[in-house]
């Protein structure tokens, strides 16, 4: 095995290559994905005194929750989209397909359930969190969702 060793003259400088980050502004960064998806000005914003935030907006055929636990680093954005009510016909067959899908076509999200709803849902913490990926979340949960509900309720939804 070689060893390569590097020497210095006196003066000469060493900088490690450090990305300079800018504070991101998560709220804006969200509002303005919203506002590039969203359809018949149905974007709604609540905010609590506590520094949560949750967006609603309409995408295709579905609706889109955004949610901000506040702004710090140790902060969630969550992301979700209802796509089909429960109880549902056949839930073995359809819990079976909800985890093949999980497995081949979610990215960062994944089907899931929460209050007997089948939903699409991301979550992350806010830490070296880019615009782009606050960006690719919201899309790929409105995406899949919409992609999805109208099939699933067909063929799953209660008669």
């Amino acid at each position: 095995m070689t060893n390569y060793q590097e020497t210095l003259a006196n003066n000469e400088v060493v900088n490690d290559p450090i990305v300079a980050t800018a504070t991101i502004n998560h709220v804006e960064v969200i509002e303005n994905v919203i506002d590039s998806l969203e359809q018949d000005d149905s974007a709604m914003v609540s905010h609590s005194p506590e520094g949560n935030y949750l967006w609603k907006f309409k995408y295709g055929s579905v609706e889109v929750f955004v949610q901000l636990s506040g702004t710090s680093d140790e902060d969630t954005i969550t992301v979700w989209s209802v796509v089909l009510k429960l109880p549902a016909k056949d839930e073995s067959k359809l819990m079976r397909y909800l985890l093949e899908l999980n497995c081949s076509s979610t990215f960062e999200a994944r089907f899931g359930i929460i209050e007997n709803q089948v939903v699409v849902i991301s979550t992350r913490t806010l830490a070296e969190l880019s615009p782009g990926e606050v960006s690719r979340l919201i899309t790929i949960v409105a995406t899949i969702a919409d992609n999805n509900d109208e099939a699933l309720q067909s063929e799953f939804g209660a008669a």
